[in-house]
């Protein structure tokens, strides 16, 4: 019998990016997924699944071989640390900027700055690369909300055009990372199904290379 495998992909605009590299791979799920409310969908091979899930969870379970693979933004895997990963392909989509950001001509903070973000392990690293100390707020929405409201003098959280910064009155600062959304194999799971999981890293790796020509 073949082995089983399973493929964690994100929800929301990961998921719509990463099923027609899926599909160019013969992945198809075997109905609709953004009609249903189920979180695990049979595939055209009847030996692969898809679980759908929190983006932040992603790199859990494939970790602790909740799933083989699965599909995650950069900045996700950053924050997790990505022990127990390997990260063999840029998939090249959801891409987005990982930025500080303040409110528009915002004085310079003398002492410690109060920084907001859901990207706490990232953020402080950031900030300790550049030789400054600061006071870390967790916050998992609308961190554009934390300055306006004196709750922080920075946020940290991902740009896309910058729209929602500039109508709170916001502009982003400094630039810590581009983001692009990723694939990741467990580390047991490339071991003890290689003969599966390479034919998928290939055909997704030609998916991506015939998605960059087209815009190109």
């Amino acid at each position: 019998m073949k082995q089983q495998l399973t493929i964690a992909l994100s929800k929301g605009r990961i998921l719509e990016e990463t099923l027609p590299l899926l599909a160019a791979a013969d992945i198809v799920p075997a109905e609709e997924i953004f009609s249903s409310r189920k979180l695990i969908f049979d595939t055209n091979q009847a030996h692969i699944k898809l679980v759908v899930i929190r983006a932040t969870d992603v790199p859990t379970y494939v970790e602790y071989g909740g799933a083989d693979m699965g599909v995650a933004g950069k900045d996700v895997l950053m924050e997790h640390g990505g022990e127990g990963l390997y990260e063999p392909l840029d998939l090249e989509i959801a891409k987005c900027r990982l930025m500080v950001a303040g409110l528009k001509d915002a004085p310079a903070i003398e002492g410690r700055l109060k920084v907001a973000t859901k990207f706490v392990n990232l953020t402080r690293e950031y900030f300790a690369r550049q030789g400054q100390q600061v006071d870390l707020i967790k916050l998992y929405g609308a961190m554009e909300l934390a300055p306006i409201l004196g709750l922080a003098d920075r946020i940290v959280d991902i740009v896309d055009t910058g729209n929602t910064l500039r109508a709170n009155g916001l502009e982003p600062m400094q630039q810590i990372a581009q983001i692009s959304s990723r694939l990741v194999v467990g580390q047991p799971a490339m071991k003890m199904k290689h003969a599966l999981i390479q034919p998928i890293l290939d055909q997704l790796q030609q998916a991506v290379a015939a998605r960059r020509e087209e815009k190109a």
